[in-house]
């Protein structure tokens, strides 16, 4: 019989890149999609899609129990921060396989203050960072940040950078905080203030079992969605990545990790900026969940992550001990509305005609 995966947010980009790579990975899947909007689920290429309440509905964990049961579910693969976190504190609810962290984990990753604190004390590289109670605090927070060149200012929770801007003065990051106040909900203790992070951007993913790093496979973000509309010129989504050798990077996720769970078990991505001196340094790190875009730790290197996620979930034997899994020169493009495409270095020679230049 077909194992069967119920993936959340089913028709969404995220979701719907991690279908297509456990199918590459396992044809004979059965994916159960489920989202809480019903125009998202109507995009899905989920075998079967249902309509769920949304994570932080009192019913959430009760209606994704009835697909569960329906369908016969054998493992769940959430891919919202939301559904992580409401899932692994109601995994004892759900009558099927989860492979996340504990929940205590996932909640102290989603709050990248907390977290940036935790891996400072560790001795793994952040940004210098200082917390807003309120507006009153801008002065004496620019004052401790002072010595760097500019400032990152940003919300301490959420995905796709929300919040987030680069400042030079206490005045700009008053009047971008007062405007979330005002016009967004969100109050001034929800920002941080740090050291802004000039240097290369990095993203990626670390799968754990019991403490045991197994596999880590890294990439370097290119370019950024709609990054020309956002304030601060970035995105934690990336248009165009690509791969190579990062054993730097690679070590640092791997202490970042052992720093926040000595009992580390699913997957980890992690985001990374470097710092002046070159130094990457962990920006964030989403417990639990693939990023949404994980076709380039899927389909370049020796082993797909995906892959390896779903036989270690079903229980399955991996002979793997902290890897570090890198293929040199592999791009990713994605773009709206397409599907992502990952392509090497020397296919950018193949089937195209320079028209820049007339002959001579």
């Amino acid at each position: 019989m077909a194992t069967r995966v119920l993936v959340t947010g089913a028709g969404g980009g995220g979701a719907g890149n991690l279908i297509r790579d456990l199918r590459t990975a396992e044809p004979s899947l059965v994916i159960v999609g489920v989202h809480d909007d019903r125009f998202m689920l109507a995009k899905s290429p989920a075998d079967r899609n249902w309509l769920v309440h949304p994570p932080a509905h009192a019913d959430y964990l009760a209606s994704l129990r009835r697909v569960i049961e329906r369908e016969g579910v054998d493992l769940a693969m959430p891919t919202s921060d939301p559904a992580v976190l409401a899932m692994a504190r109601g995994r004892e609810r759900l009558p099927c396989r989860l492979f996340l962290p504990d929940a205590a984990v996932v909640a102290l990753c989603q709050d990248k203050y907390a977290l940036s604190c935790l891996l400072a004390e560790a001795g793994v590289p952040v940004a210098e960072t200082v917390a807003l109670r309120g507006l009153a605090d801008l002065e004496e927070a620019f004052t401790r940040l002072a010595h760097h060149d500019a400032v990152w200012c940003r919300v301490r929770a959420g995905a796709g950078s929300v919040g987030a801007i680069p400042v030079r003065r206490a005045e700009q990051a008053w009047a971008w905080i007062a405007y979330w106040e005002e016009m967004r909900g969100v109050p001034a203790s929800a920002f941080t203030l740090a050291e802004y992070l000039p240097g290369r951007d990095y993203s990626a993913h670390t799968l754990w079992k019991d403490g045991r790093p197994l596999l880590t496979k890294t990439c370097e973000r290119l370019s950024y969605f709609v990054a020309g509309g956002s304030p601060s010129g970035t995105s934690s989504v990336s248009a165009l990545s690509k791969t190579g050798q990062h054993p730097d990077v690679a070590a640092v996720c791997v202490a970042a990790v052992r720093a926040v769970d000595a009992h580390a078990t699913g997957v980890f991505n992690l985001d990374l900026k470097a710092n002046t001196a070159g130094v990457p340094c962990v920006t964030e790190i989403n417990a639990g969940r693939f990023s949404s875009g994980p076709t380039i730790f899927d389909l370049t290197g020796k082993h797909s992550m995906s892959a390896l996620y779903l036989r270690l979930a079903l229980g399955e034997p991996v002979d793997l001990h902290d890897e570090y899994d890198a293929a040199d020169d592999w791009y990713a493009l994605r773009d709206l509305d397409t599907l992502p495409g990952v392509f090497h270095a020397d296919e950018l020679f193949e089937r195209i005609e320079d028209a820049r230049e007339e002959e001579e």
